[in-house]
């Protein structure tokens, strides 16, 4: 994890809520919300640290031009109580190069989030969570955005026999286009997860990043797949490829990641 993509007082409040946690309690095994777009309803159990890194890439060509972008996306996860997480995430240090471009490098905004995971889920009934977040103008160069721009969504689980899982994401987001004029998109998404061994999982999903008018960068349409290798009950490789589904959404992006949790 490159820690220079966080700024300094969001560093400083991650340790003071490291310090406040609690002790672990007994809980399941790794649960993460990479590397599909889709998150889990799945919170960390009080006093739980869990750190979700990546590398990823991504490519779009546009009237013969192809412009290339490689991030370093960052999640941190401190479980406080029974059904609640806190939570930190940024796209980390990001450099973007196109065809007859000069290249811009800089850090991507943090996002500060809470997660409540109000129903476990079971007797056919799906887990469910809501999450919170607000992303925070604190990137640099051309990849620091404009104001406060809250999202709220609805994540839903369905553990499927055959050791299948379904899970589904749903909610509304605000931003700010290039005219700096707010506006508001909404978010859908669903992802199959698949075993293909006992450590080893596969998904197929298809998501809906974004759902806007045309004059907002209209709708980002991804279809995704992607394994993640349980190393043990604390840590996980994963990789990715999303295809893009129209012409407002890079043709290609593939993500490599690790989580850790403590």
């Amino acid at each position: 994890m490159n820690m220079r993509a966080l700024n300094l007082p969001l560093s400083l409040l991650l340790c003071l809520l490291l310090c406040q946690a609690k002790p672990a309690q007994a809980d399941d095994g790794l649960s993460t919300d990479r590397p599909d777009f889709t998150e889990s309803p799945e919170v960390l159990a009080a006093g739980r640290f869990q750190l979700e890194t990546s590398v990823a890439w991504q490519r779009q060509k546009t009237a013969g031009l192809t412009t290339r972008l490689r991030s370093t996306p960052t999640l941190l996860r401190l479980g406080v109580g029974h059904d609640v997480e806190l939570r930190l995430e940024t796209d980390g240090a990001l450099r973007q190069t196109g065809d007859g471009e000069p290249s811009a490098s800089g850090r991507g905004d943090a996002s500060l989030g809470l997660k409540w995971q109000f129903d476990e889920g079971g007797d056919q009934r799906p887990a469910l969570a809501w999450l919170l977040h607000v992303d925070t103008p604190s990137g640099s160069g051309p990849f620091k955005g404009h104001g406060l721009r809250p999202s709220l969504r609805l994540a839903a689980e369905w553990e499927l026999p055959a050791g299948l899982s379904l899970g589904a994401m749903a909610g509304v987001l605000t931003d700010r286009n290039e005219d700096d004029r707010r506006y508001t998109a909404g978010v859908a998404s669903a992802s199959l997860g698949i075993p293909l061994a006992e450590n080893l999982r596969s998904f197929a999903e298809l998501a809906a990043q974004q759902v806007a008018s045309a004059r907002n960068g209209g709708k980002v349409l991804t279809a995704g797949t992607g394994v993640a290798w349980q190393l043990s009950r604390d840590a996980q490789l994963d990789t990715a490829v999303f295809r893009g589904l129209n012409r407002n959404t890079p043709d290609w992006a593939w993500t490599v990641g690790l989580s850790l949790r403590y």
